[in-house]
């Protein structure tokens, strides 16, 4: 097999792979006799056609194709052994002389992963500081918990529109004086400070009386679904009909018994505050894992392929994708309501993607300079952890692992996070 090896742009190598005929026509004979077990051609036994016979049902261009599919990826794998070359990108294939009696000839644009050079990664050191548990902030969790169980009572005659009242209320809106398709409703139940509507106007709603008519002006959002308002100042005409207060529950040991395991006020402000103080811990200790391996990608050096970051964005959003699929939604519609497009969530998602893809890079590195590996026992935990996760059993999930070709992908998220874990391992002790 000839090699031969070239820079393309963006930090690409193009690599034109030479397989002689000989070889070649040997792979076009195996491919006759593949396609010949395959095909049933009338008056022959499978496999058993001749040559001129296979090629007249198929055509020659199916079994060069056929030959092509099976020789090019072992050519290809053989040149990446050669050049002891390892991918960051799948490669792009464009075949150049693919005829009888004549080598095959291809041409692989493959995208090497950049060299890393390691900086400091054990013994760093991230502080661990736990937010303090304030009463204001138990108070409010307990508050919360009265929320949950308040009722709504018809305001006292006289009284004015406060944040967390229901109201309901007739209003029209316009635009330069126009009325405009959709901002009109009757009896429209709202809950001031609730955010439904734009921004601004359920605050000027505030202090109105039952029987009131305000005028509301607000300004739609540059980035509003409805692109014929995105960005247009708006007056509606709002009359309040009916308001509605919450009324709390008293906070006292029969609401407590009500609510929870617990007979007192002090016995549950004392469960919120531990549950309160343990939530911060775990916070902490998350926030200082993630600042540990932040800080570990932010010392090495290393110089990114544009290609790398951008496939990276193209697989969050096709995630976002699937995400949105399980919740019933079209990618489609999710782009028309946030009022935004492919090429301005590509933007968004860029420096995500690039810190993702530097701080993969700086976890493979420490895991080749540690030795650090995945073993059989790992996989399998991995593996049961998914299970319990779909409520499937471990052989079922491994089955489908194994089939859907994802054990590589299944061994590489093991190995970051063993190494992720390493770096953790190795944090400088924390000053008393």
């Amino acid at each position: 097999m000839k090699l031969t090896k070239e820079n393309g742009d963006n930090r690409q190598v193009v690599l034109t792979i030479e397989v002689p005929e000989e070889e070649w026509s040997k792979a076009i004979e195996a491919a006759v006799k593949r396609i010949a077990n395959q095909v049933n051609i009338r008056g022959f036994r499978r496999g058993k056609a001749p040559r001129r016979i296979v090629e007249r049902e198929v055509g020659l261009q199916a079994i060069l194709d056929e030959a092509y599919e099976n020789m090019g990826p072992k050519a290809f794998n053989e040149a990446m052994e050669q050049e002891k070359l390892e991918l960051a990108t799948y490669p792009q294939f464009e075949r150049v002389t693919v005829e009888e009696g004549k080598p095959l000839i291809f041409k692989a644009t493959v995208t090497p992963k950049p060299e890393v050079t390691l900086g400091e990664y054990k013994g760093l050191k991230v502080e661990k500081a736990a937010e303090e548990v304030t009463e204001a902030q138990v108070d409010e969790h307990i508050n919360k918990m009265r929320e949950r169980q308040a009722k709504l009572v018809d305001a006292p005659e006289g009284a004015a529109v406060a944040k967390g009242d229901l109201v309901t209320l007739d209003f029209k809106g316009f635009v330069d004086g126009e009325a405009f398709e959709g901002g009109e409703g009757k009896d429209y139940p709202l809950q001031i400070g609730s955010g439904s509507f734009i921004p601004g106007f359920e605050d000027q709603l505030v202090g109105a009386k039952a029987g009131e008519t305000r005028e509301v002006k607000v300004t739609f959002p540059a980035d509003y679904h409805e692109k014929k308002l995105a960005g247009k100042d708006a007056v509606f005409q709002c009359t309040v009909h009916t308001i509605r207060h919450k009324e709390l529950p008293a906070l006292d040991d029969a609401f407590v018994e009500k609510v929870s395991v617990f007979h007192t006020v002090e016995e549950l402000k004392k469960d919120v505050r531990e549950k309160m103080e343990k939530a911060a811990a775990q916070k902490a200790e998350n926030d200082r894992r993630v600042a540990a391996i932040d800080k570990a990608a932010e010392n090495i050096t290393v110089d990114i392929p544009p290609v790398m970051i951008e496939e990276r964005i193209t697989q969050m959003l096709r995630e976002l994708a699937m995400r949105l699929e399980q919740q019933g939604m079209k990618f489609e519609q999710y782009l028309q309501y946030s009022g935004s497009d492919i090429a301005k969530l590509r933007e968004e998602y860029r420096e995500t993607a690039a810190k993702n893809v530097r701080t993969d890079l700086m976890l493979e590195a420490v895991a080749k300079a540690e030795g650090i590996k995945v073993e059989p026992a790992d996989l399998d935990m991995e593996v049961a952890m998914m299970a319990q996760m779909y409520g499937a059993k471990p052989a079922q999930v491994k089955k489908i692992v194994t089939e859907q070709g994802r054990v590589g992908d299944l061994a590489i998220t093991v190995m970051r996070r063993k190494t992720a874990k390493f770096i953790v391992d190795h944090l400088a002790a924390q000053e008393a």
